[in-house]
Parts: C-alpha cells; structure tokens; sequence
C-alpha cells in the first residue's frame, strides 16, 4: 500500500495520477483532511482516508496497512515542524517501510528562510530512525504564473532575485519523480535526491521569455529584497508572505534555487517542463 498526505492538493493529486499509471487503484491510499474533496478518486477505486496533520489519532488510523508514505510537506508555513513531527510519529506507530518527505532544494546549506522548517523536518525523521527519502524540491515554475498577468499589464516583473540563475520545473515533473521514488524497485531508504528544472533562467531570462510568447515589451525591475517586501505589503499581501517571498528571492539571488545535476530528468526518464511550456498556458488563455 501506498499512501500520499494531502492528496487533493495541487501536488498530491498529481502524484496519485502518476501512480495510477502503474499501481492498482486499491493500493493507493489518499490521504486527506476532508474526504469528501477526494470523491473523485474514491471514484476511481482509490482508498481515501481521513487524516489531520494536527489530529495524530486520525494519521496512525490513516496509516494503517501502509508501506510507503509520501509525506507532501505542509502549507501551513510556521507549523510545519510540529505538523510533520505528528506525521513521522504515526507513520513510526504504524510500521511504515519507508516515507518520502518532500523538503526543499539543498536543504542544509539553503540560504532560503523557508527551509528551516524543511530542515527540521529531516532531523525529525534522522532522529525517529524511520527509513526514509528526501525529495529535495527545487522551485516550481508555477510560483510565477501569478504575476505573469500582471506583468502583462504593467510589462514588468518585480522582485530581488538580481542575476540568480532559478532551476525550476513543473509541478508534474516533481509528482512524477515522487511517484517513481515510491514504486522504485531498488531500496530507497537513506537516499537524497537534489531535484531541479534541467534548464536554470533569471528573472530577467523569465521577462523575456514572456514576452516573446506574449508579443509584449517585458522587462524584470530588481527592486532588492527591503523594497520588493514593501511592495509586496503595498499589493496587500500580509507581512509573513511578504517576508517569505522577499527572502526567497534574495535566497535565488544567493543561488539558492540553483542546481544543475539534472537529478529530476533521470529520475523521471525524460528533460524537464521548459519554462515557457508552463508559461504559455497562462498567456495564451
């Protein structure tokens, strides 16, 4: 049995098709806070378990007869760690083989303010003695369709990402690279996999990219990390996002979203998304 938390999430439920493409409906087991989000893939056969990162009776019952958890990290940025702490516990209780836990990109050396609780994460599960695998997400390319309708109409993209070259993929690439960990044949466990897009882009790369596909003059305007969170705070975001987003993108500017082992294309057997594959389908629209 396989299990994935937070299976109708973005990731999650991409992960689920890709492993139903191999693995029979009924040895997969969706893990998820309200079932009934997931009727869909109860309707395709798959098992759909409730389970809470905070309520840990709901996780060991969720557990139950599984052998392999994909642990799909928290959106709940400064709960994660204990969140996680109530995952890792459970899946010990329950006598799971092995968990993948979905960390960030170098997590032990990343400048990023948000891998701390990634970092964390990983020592929980050293220190647990649960056999597991690290799947070190880079960025996904999706981060950025949010601000490409904007770009749009101002024909610029903001930031403090300076020349930091960003190694991002699809977020179908990395489900497919958990799936392939999760059904692998060979032992897993202790593995660190450093997953990133094939082709690494700056921001200024990203602006052109948009607008040779948009037929628009985009440029990046780097603003550096205390003036792109103001106006962050301007376009109204609350002062943790603003925070987060502006430290990540001093972080890529530190390279802290860059890889080149390509990793994630040997994993999943084929290159990566480019980014204006992911691009266009907002563009075009």
């Amino acid at each position: 049995m396989l299990a994935i938390t937070g299976a109708t999430g973005q990731l999650g439920r991409l992960v689920v098709a890709a492993l139903l493409k191999s693995v029979p409906a009924a040895e997969i087991v969706a893990i998820v806070r309200d079932p009934a989000k997931a009727a869909d893939l109860a309707a395709k056969g798959v098992v759909v378990r409730q389970g809470d990162y905070e309520a840990p009776a709901s996780l060991e019952a969720a557990l139950a007869g599984v052998d392999k958890l994909l642990l799909i990290s928290s959106s709940e940025i400064g709960k994660r760690a204990t969140q996680h702490a109530n995952v890792i516990a459970a899946a010990k209780r329950a006598g799971v083989k092995l968990v993948a836990y979905t960390s960030i990109l170098h997590a032990a050396t990343s400048p990023l303010d948000l891998a701390a609780e990634h970092k964390a994460t990983e020592e929980l599960l050293a220190k647990a003695g649960v056999p597991h695998v690290l799947l070190r997400n880079g960025w996904y390319i999706e981060n950025y369709l949010g601000s490409v309708p904007a770009a749009l109409e101002h024909g610029a993209f903001i930031g403090a990402a300076a020349d930091g070259r960003i190694a991002a993929a699809s977020r179908q690439d990395y489900a497919e690279a958990a799936a392939a960990v999760l059904t692998a044949k060979d032992d897993q466990a202790g593995k660190v996999y450093e997953l990133a897009g094939d082709t690494a882009f700056t921001m200024a790369e990203l602006a052109a990219a948009t607008a040779k596909l948009s037929g628009k003059a985009i440029v990046y305007n780097e603003l550096g990390e205390a003036a792109y969170k103001q106006a962050l705070l301007g376009f109204g975001l609350p002062e943790p996002y603003a925070e987060l987003y502006a430290n990540s993108d001093a972080g890529a500017a530190k390279g802290g979203l860059f890889d080149n082992s390509r990793t994630l294309s040997r994993l999943i057997g084929r290159p990566t998304t480019p980014v204006a594959d992911v691009l266009v389908s907002v563009i075009k629209r």
